[in-house]
């Protein structure tokens, strides 16, 4: 069976970084054409160019429509990408950002958790999210390493940490498998946390990636 696998955090915690090194390792070890590397929002999908604009702060828009805009981009990004890929047997997607970020950004006193999870009733759940645990500290002097710009909720990363907090523990009482692990080391420890979990053995005596190459779920 195939697998999906989120990689979460704040802004400066490492995801891009682990997602590429795990790639890597799974490509070497189920075949390249098996595994897929993506990312959220989308720049070639639907709303995609509009939600990085935003990001950016080069244009203005409500919350609602940000957040209506996600749900549209991550719709197209499944159909067109995402769940065709995952028809093949054993493919792996691992994709950086997901709804779990939906519900962290785009919440507010008038837009519920609830009401994010409404529209995107459709959204595959991913088989796995790893949330990446850094101190504030480690993610701002990630970001000012990475340098660019500064987009729209980098300056409130304290706040950003409680509502992940809060947007986890809403989607566990879900049902959803979500994994937090301490990624304030470097990226050789976090990569070998990261392939602990994805090793580790489920309830039902199975892996989230088997090791001869069977993803099953």
């Amino acid at each position: 069976m195939s697998s999906f696998i989120v990689i979460e955090g704040l802004d400066g915690s490492g995801k891009t970084e682990l997602s590429k090194q795990l790639i890597a390792h799974y490509r070497n070890q189920l075949g390249a054409a098996a595994v897929l590397h993506t990312y959220e929002p989308h720049n070639d999908f639907c709303a995609g160019v509009f939600i990085r604009q935003a990001l950016r702060r080069e244009i203005t828009v409500s919350d609602r429509t940000l957040m209506l805009a996600y749900a549209a981009n991550r719709e197209d990004h499944l159909q067109r990408e995402v769940l065709p890929f995952l028809q093949q047997p054993s493919a792996m997607v691992i994709c950086d950002r997901y709804y779990l970020s939906s519900l962290v950004y785009q919440s507010t006193p008038d837009i519920s958790m609830d009401e994010i999870m409404s529209v995107n009733r459709q959204a595959r759940r991913p088989d796995l999210t790893l949330f990446l645990d850094v101190s504030l500290e480690t993610a701002r002097q990630r970001r000012q390493i990475r340098g660019g710009m500064v987009e729209l909720f980098d300056s409130r990363a304290e706040a950003m940490r409680a509502k992940y907090d809060r947007a986890i523990a809403f989607l566990q009482a879900r049902g959803e498998h979500i994994e937090r692990m301490n990624a304030n080391g470097d990226t050789q420890n976090v990569l070998q946390l990261a392939l602990a979990i994805l090793n580790k053995p489920r309830l039902d005596g199975h892996n989230i990636v088997c090791p001869t190459g069977a993803a099953t779920i």
